[in-house]
């Protein structure tokens, strides 16, 4: 069992400030392993035919990869990495690609590190994961060249970068010109005061481990640093519903395998975060966003 008091845990999603975030995701990376049977940490796209989570979260790749037109491109940086499935896939899927994954977590670039080890080289081709860099470092310094990267992916990494707009400035200088930035992000549709919004999110206050960031707010930030948005694809509904009626459907399944490592009571709070999840987005409060963006 990994042996966490709960309340900490809670604190992290609170406070959410560096070390919390990274104490949380090292915290429940295997809890997502568990009830998606991947390492990817996405909370997948689930259009029809789909009822899965590994194949949902693969299916989220495959469309942020494709609205970066990675086809064409040379270099990608995928910001908030996780454990580098995302650009494992893409490199599957584009195998003259150079990928750098940008992580803050340690323990998650030793572990996609162990995995590059294991993976076996690409077939037809002379390219393989070697053409996958793992870099320490974080979203609001990163270390690449003025306008030296042509593609840019935060695939569900952005909520927690704060302040957005460095960010968005750091992907500006490195961008080259004509160079697309597409972001994966849960968003709220509007902004309430504090008590309202903590009533309306409730458990997902504590429990949605990000910053709740408005999408007309990102959309400002976007633009004041002279993006041009291609494309914006909301994609909420197809998100947390069939994910939170996947978890409700085979809950049992998943129980003995999470309260054996989490505890029970840990479970219930995922238990009742997937239920208030799935109402929200019901209720349009919640909402999941693919952005694709042109440097001009």
């Amino acid at each position: 069992m990994i042996l966490i008091n709960p309340f900490n845990a809670l604190l992290w999603g609170v406070r959410r400030n560096q070390r919390d975030v990274i104490n949380l995701y090292s915290f429940l990376s295997p809890l997502m392993s568990i009830t998606t049977g991947s390492n990817m940490l996405n909370f997948g796209y689930w259009p029809d035919g789909i009822d899965n989570p590994s194949e949902a979260q693969e299916n989220l790749c495959k469309i942020t990869g494709k609205l970066a037109d990675l086809d064409s491109g040379k270099a990608l940086v995928d910001v908030g990495s996780g454990l580098s499935s995302p650009a494992i896939f893409w490199k599957n899927e584009y195998p003259l690609l150079e990928i750098y994954c940008i992580n803050i977590n340690h323990h998650h670039l030793n572990f996609a590190n162990n995995i590059k080890k294991q993976y076996p080289f690409q077939k037809n081709s002379s390219k393989n994961l070697n053409d996958i860099y793992l870099l320490n470092s974080t979203a609001i310094k990163l270390p690449f060249n003025k306008q030296s990267i042509d593609r840019l992916i935060a695939l569900e990494s952005a909520q927690h970068f704060k302040p957005l707009t460095e960010f968005v400035q750091e992907v500006n200088y490195i961008l080259k010109r004509d160079g697309i930035f597409v972001i994966a992000i849960p968003v709220i549709t509007k902004l309430f005061n504090p008590l309202k919004n903590l009533v309306k999110l409730g458990i997902l206050s504590f429990t949605w481990a990000s910053e709740h960031y408005v999408l007309n707010d990102i959309l400002k930030i976007l633009k004041s640093e002279k993006f041009e948005i291609i494309e914006i694809i909301n994609i909420g509904s197809l998100v947390y519903e069939p994910l939170s009626e996947y978890y409700i459907k085979n809950r049992y399944i998943h129980l003995k395998a999470i309260t054996s490592e989490y505890g029970s009571f840990l479970e219930h709070i995922l238990y009742k975060s997937i239920l208030k999840m799935e109402k929200l987005s019901k209720e349009k409060i919640i909402d999941y966003v693919i952005i694709k963006l042109n440097k001009t």
